[in-house]
């Protein structure tokens, strides 16, 4: 008999409806509190029949149901924090609210009343009863258009969203998160109002009408986080970074939209260690092959991005670069997250055109790297740094993304290789992109292969 060896983990619960199709909902909420370490209790309120496409049908289970299974959640687990979804009717908040007065833990309400569509999905009666389910929370989630149906401001920018946060708080819920992501706009703007202040948290729209289950997804990492007793704010904004690449990195399945892709964290952190091992291959390959010809003065680097990278953080490649020695080209450490900022950089930006792409090298250019690159016949896209724009070349990290723009952009395909033309005093180098290590270590020996004829 094996010695047992418990996981224990914070609590949370949802108090929402089902969604068959498995984007929205509990299943949404249960998903995300597991890709936060939270163990998942829930109270179905209702059963709906729905995909991707919509929903068909939908069916109020009984407030005696709902009520047997908080008490059943509550009387058992130490909850550390609860979320609202879909309550359908003034019974149902009714029934909820009553509850939640007797919580010893911090309750977030995301109250459901409109529809994508704009259609309220509401009587009034029940609206009003949100007024007395939000006096017990700890935080309110609406989206603008029911931050609209709770106070009658419409809320159209900064300035209205703050004003109908606060006009939440009168409610008595001890802050209320406005999001923006029903305002138009290149940038989603979420809105924290609280009897401290404002804090806005801000990301780019994502190009994408995949957000089915978001507002369920955010409400319920927030919830996770809170069981985790992290403090308000830093719950909120962690779980707003989490929606965001969540919502970038979707799930493709069915005939709609798609849905939020609610296990991207824990895709993105069990990848690291085989990133890191790809990129030492081809780093192994480069020494073993003695790629001399194609190190250029600053030194070469290999950088690997994890599936999901949105930052130089998860990217991995050689600390300290590859130089050239007497012995060949050899790493000067080993490869670590974090290690490089030139090619990671390159490489992140990359990505905004062409997600797939995963690896990047850094190589010298010249002449016989140029006539190298027209003999093997690939794709290649060039920048000039000499004709970036003086407010890009003022801003830290700026010129990546501006080279990248240059590169990448209103193409149907990824070039295989990208000339960076440098500037005065700037070495010229060329950076070669594949989707996968192998296919950036054979690019780069083919390369030093037509340069050592």
């Amino acid at each position: 008999m094996r010695t047992p060896a418990p996981d224990s983990r914070p609590v949370a619960l949802t108090i929402a409806g089902s969604d068959s199709g498995g984007g929205a909902g509990i299943q949404a909420d249960l998903a995300t509190m597991a890709a936060h370490g939270v163990f998942g209790t829930s109270a179905i309120t209702a059963v709906t029949a729905q995909n991707t496409r919509g929903v068909e049908s939908s069916h109020v289970l009984p407030t005696g149901e709902i009520e047997a299974q908080i008490e059943a959640v509550t009387g058992d687990f130490a909850v550390g924090a609860a979320k609202t979804g879909m309550l359908a009717t003034t019974p149902v908040i009714e029934t909820v609210a009553e509850y939640a007065r007797e919580f010893d833990f911090p309750l977030l309400v995301d109250p459901v009343m409109v529809a994508t569509s704009g259609d309220r999905l509401l009587e009034p009666e029940a609206e009003r009863a949100y007024e007395d389910l939000l006096g017990e929370a700890r935080l309110a989630t609406p989206n603008a258009d029911e931050a609209e149906v709770l106070t009658g401001i419409e809320v159209t920018d900064d300035e209205s969203a703050v004003a109908a946060g606060e006009a939440i708080l009168e409610t008595g819920v001890d802050a209320a998160l406005v999001k923006g992501g029903h305002v138009p706009g290149e940038t989603v703007r979420d809105t924290l109002v609280t009897e401290d202040g404002v804090r806005t948290f801000e990301h780019p729209r994502v190009g994408t009408e995949a957000t089915h289950g978001s507002g369920c997804t955010l409400g319920s990492a927030i919830a996770a986080r809170l069981a985790k007793v992290e403090p308000l704010e830093t719950a909120v904004e962690g779980a707003t970074q989490f929606l965001a690449r969540a919502v970038r990195y979707y799930y493709d399945v069915g005939e709609g939209h798609g849905a939020v892709n609610h296990m991207v964290p824990l895709r993105n952190e069990a990848s690291r260690e085989l990133t890191a091992e790809e990129v030492q291959a081809v780093v192994d390959r480069f020494v073993d092959a003695d790629v001399s010809a194609l190190v250029p003065e600053v030194g070469m680097n290999v950088a690997g991005a994890t599936p999901y990278a949105e930052s130089v953080a998860e990217t991995a490649a050689v600390e300290g670069r590859i130089t050239r020695t007497l012995s060949g080209a050899r790493p000067n450490r080993g490869v670590r997250f974090g290690a490089s900022s030139h090619v990671a950089r390159f490489l992140l930006a990359a990505r905004e055109f062409f997600p797939d792409l995963r690896f990047a090298v850094n190589c010298r250019f010249d002449d016989d790297v140029a006539d190298a690159l027209e003999a093997l016949e690939w794709s290649v896209a060039e920048y000039d740094r000499d004709e970036q724009p003086d407010e890009v070349a003022a801003t830290e990290g700026s010129t990546m993304g501006w080279g990248a723009r240059q590169a990448f952009a209103e193409r149907d395909d990824a070039p295989v290789a990208v000339v960076d033309r440098g500037e005065i005093g700037k070495e010229p180098l060329v950076k070669l992109v594949a989707s996968d290590p192998e296919t950036l270590a054979e690019r780069a020996l083919a390369l030093e292969g037509e340069v050592s004829r």
